[in-house]
């Protein structure tokens, strides 16, 4: 929440105490001023160093007067004191009185309960937007685990049933045919094993459990073209990669991993026969960054917002004789976040899509020792 500037909590307490303290030091000079200098004249006058002297004359009336009421004014301070501090610093406080109420609420409930602290910005204000904003992060991280669950549990069943099916055809089959038998389990077989990998491969990412080196963007560009490229010549897409050297610190298996389905997806949503991908990385002020683009099939802003949701997939697939497992993109959404970068899809106006990936550089000079990589393209058909 946008907050005007108020003054700080430690400001309030110190004004406050304060105040109190000049108050006390008031009505003790008063006291002073006018019973311990009565016993001098009639009239009130400023105090000299003779003054001071006549406080212990037992003849004096000032002293005899004003010793019983510095008592009853230090008592009625001190009571004053007492139930005037009890009171602000109770109204100081029920902001943390709040804060801790939500607190306990959530703990004990839905974390959908929120503090919506009114008033300007101070440090109680502060905290309390911080705690909402990690409850509303807190929420939507369970509500997102709760849907993986519920989606991984439903795509690992489904290999399941259908190995469950075809042993059971074979069961009341004994005569049917073993090798095609074989082969359909080999397939959702393997299909199952994709899947296991997948998801603890995201949750590797998801818990940050990897060492961090230097990693250069453009090599993990490279080893992931050379990788796909058989792929890319079997359905006739072309794969254009150029760039600059982009080192960031991270893991190079994770890294590989991300641009390697970022390369794969943009060959499976293709144009088949007459496709495009282009690679690039670059560097920019305190980042690098990685550039997959591709021709394609016209894409909306619903269908952008759910592509890196797990086991989302295209509705306008190449078929490429591998359904996949959905988590692609999930995957290389989970492999940024983990190193605290950030991954925007943007539709391409011809069709396609465009993935950008920003990493933080490896160091602040990284901009001065970098080099232009040879542009390469590796074309299958013909080029476009």
């Amino acid at each position: 929440m946008d907050r005007r500037q108020g003054l700080s909590v430690r400001l309030k307490l110190t004004l406050s105490y304060a105040g109190f303290l000049v108050i006390a030091g008031t009505l003790l000079l008063a006291a002073v001023w006018v019973f311990l200098l009565r016993g001098r004249s009639k009239s009130l006058s400023v105090p000299g160093l003779s003054d001071f002297i006549r406080v212990f004359d037992p003849g004096n009336f000032g002293p005899v007067v004003f010793v019983p009421a510095g008592i009853l004014v230090l008592a009625f301070l001190l009571v004053f004191g007492l139930v005037g501090g009890w009171i602000l610093a109770g109204r100081m406080l029920t902001p943390l009185i709040r804060i801790t109420d939500v607190t306990r609420s959530v703990a004990n409930g839905p974390l959908s309960c929120r503090i919506r602290l009114p008033g300007r910005r101070d440090e109680f204000r502060e905290l309390a937007d911080s705690f909402d904003t990690m409850l509303a992060q807190l929420e939507a991280h369970v509500a997102e685990q709760q849907r993986f669950a519920a989606n991984a549990s439903h795509e690992l069943r489904t290999p399941l049933a259908v190995t469950q099916a075809i042993l059971d055809v074979a069961r009341n089959d004994p005569d049917g045919d073993i090798c095609e038998l074989v082969e359909r389990l080999r397939v959702v077989n393997t299909r199952a094993i994709a899947l296991t990998e997948a998801l603890l491969l995201l949750s590797r990412a998801n818990q940050r459990a990897f060492t961090r080196e230097h990693v250069d963007l453009s090599l993990m560009a490279e080893e992931a073209t050379e990788t796909l490229l058989p792929l890319a010549e079997k359905h006739g897409v072309t794969i254009e990669t150029s760039g600059d050297k982009s080192i960031t610190i991270g893991s190079p298996a994770l890294l590989l991993q991300m641009t390697t389905n970022l390369l794969h997806n943009a060959i499976g949503h293709n144009l088949p026969g007459q496709g495009v991908v282009w690679v690039n990385t670059g560097v920019r002020p305190d980042t690098v960054v990685l550039t997959v683009e591709n021709t394609g099939e016209k894409l909306t802003s619903q269908m952008l917002s759910t592509l890196t949701e797990p086991f989302q997939r295209g509705t306008e697939r190449l078929h490429t004789g591998q359904a996949g497992v959905g988590l692609g993109l999930a995957i290389v959404k989970s492999i940024t976040q983990a190193h605290d970068g950030t991954l925007t899809l943007t539709p391409r106006p011809a069709g396609g899509l465009r993935v950008t990936v920003q990493l933080p550089a490896a160091s602040a000079h990284t901009s001065r020792w970098r080099t232009s990589l040879t542009n390469v393209r590796i074309s299958q058909g013909n080029p476009r």
